[in-house]
């Protein structure tokens, strides 16, 4: 890999991507300020954060083993079009559904990924299961109070009818259409009533948000929709213009589904080739990465493409972690073996290593996070409280490149490599 020649950072970038998050950038501020003050407290060193001109990044001043570092961190976001994704009313949550489960399996990507792993595929069934049980309930509803509904508007017309004429088949065609408009009126409003009052709780559900995750993700067949590519257009100038500046290191840092646009993003810089000797040394973090999701689809030629130019690259380093007990990702899978564009000789990257969540958080820890399965998801970015080598403050405001705090770490020893995605065409193209 080529670099100014130092493995000791005294300046660097950090650009984090963050997974399908409607949210603004605050969380994440805030979240790295909370949680770096409790690993350094836990780790026994120094990390102050201060607030950048920006509304998307803050400065972050650290003296870590033995030595002070200045780190800039950006989150590039992309939050504006997961909230544009998300804003389709009931019935377009109900057709994203049927779509998506159909491209997932027509094209055979949910059984390659159920070989694969089942946690992350089960995470991805739960919003179907929850939408169709909230669907179940409101029809189920509706229907009672529909029915109950007709039956007492039949009785009332039945009984004034009956004031006035002795004849029973009288007024049947009016008694009849009075009768359906009252039921289908009923039966509707309390439909859109009930699943109103689901969606309303989907803070603690999940089911709206979780559908429509998977549904942008499939939305192209793993092609990226074409605001996703403009978006990492924007995201390698802001990274370009980093490479070029004073800096010892650019790091990008990919969680969830942020990970294949760092993949793209990081590749993209590479294919341009602009940039060879004395430069930023350039490193990858990817962190509960689902990649699969994306890649075992027909049609992320793209991704796979990404995927294979980075694994042989000797111009960036790629560090993938996560962990067996985080049920949201695929832990362990190697995504450039797994999606079947390994080269036959010569890979190099990502090195994948588990953040043993078993061994670095304690018994009591674990406990509160019992059954928190997006808290864990998120715990790549929070303090550990036996932290062993995958220490996330260290990495980003410490006196290391990655690649020299990896430099003689090898792979986990269960790391997943067997290739199981259906579909293998790549493309190398790049957008200008």
């Amino acid at each position: 890999m080529k670099n100014r020649g130092t493995a000791h950072v005294a300046r660097r970038r950090v650009f984090y991507i963050p997974g399908y998050d409607p949210y603004p950038p605050r969380r994440y501020r805030e979240l790295f300020r909370t949680e770096s003050r409790k690993q350094a407290k836990i780790s026994g060193y120094e990390i102050d954060q201060k607030s950048d001109q920006s509304e998307t990044g803050w400065k972050v001043r650290a003296r870590i083993e033995g030595k002070e570092v200045q780190s800039k961190i950006d989150v590039l976001l992309w939050n504006d079009l997961v909230q544009s994704s998300m804003s389709s009313g009931q019935l377009g949550t109900y057709l994203a559904l049927v779509k998506t489960c159909w491209i997932y399996i027509s094209t055979g990507t949910l059984r390659r990924l159920s070989w694969l792993a089942k946690g992350p595929v089960l995470a991805a069934l739960y919003p179907v299961v929850a939408l169709l049980l909230q669907l179940t309930v409101a029809l189920i509803a509706a229907s009672s109070l529909a029915g109950f509904a007709n039956f007492l508007t039949l009785a009332l017309i039945d009984m004034i009818l009956g004031l006035f004429t002795s004849d029973p088949g009288r007024g049947g065609f009016f008694r009849t259409l009075v009768g359906a408009v009252v039921f289908g009126f009923v039966f509707l409003s309390v439909t859109f009533v009930v699943l109103r009052w689901f969606k309303a709780r989907d803070d603690k559900l999940y089911a709206h948000y979780l559908m429509h995750d998977y549904a942008y993700t499939a939305n192209g067949r793993g092609a990226y929709p074409e605001e996703i590519e403009a978006r990492l257009v924007e995201f390698r100038h802001r990274l370009e213009a980093a490479m070029r500046s004073e800096i010892d290191e650019v790091l990008v840092v990919g969680h969830s589904s942020g990970a294949q646009l760092a993949v793209s993003l990081v590749a993209d810089i590479i294919r341009s080739n602009h940039f060879q000797d004395a430069m930023p040394a350039l490193s990858l973090l990817t962190l509960g990465q689902v990649i699969p999701m994306l890649s075992f689809l027909p049609d992320a030629r793209r991704l796979r493409g990404d995927l294979r130019l980075l694994s042989m690259t000797d111009q960036a380093i790629w560090l993938d972690v996560s962990a067996p007990g985080d049920g949201c990702c695929f832990a362990l899978s190697d995504p450039v073996a797994v999606s079947g564009v390994a080269p036959n000789h010569g890979q190099k990257w990502p090195i994948v290593i588990s953040a043993a969540f078993t061994k670095t958080l304690t018994e009591e820890t674990l406990k509160t996070l019992k059954h928190r399965y997006f808290r864990l998801h998120f715990q790549y970015l929070c303090a550990f409280d036996r932290p062993s080598d995958y220490d996330y403050f260290k990495i980003t405001a410490g006196p290391l490149t990655l690649e020299e705090r990896f430099r003689n770490r090898k792979s986990s020893q269960s790391r997943v490599d067997v290739p199981a995605s259906r579909y293998t065409s790549i493309s190398t193209t790049i957008e200008q």
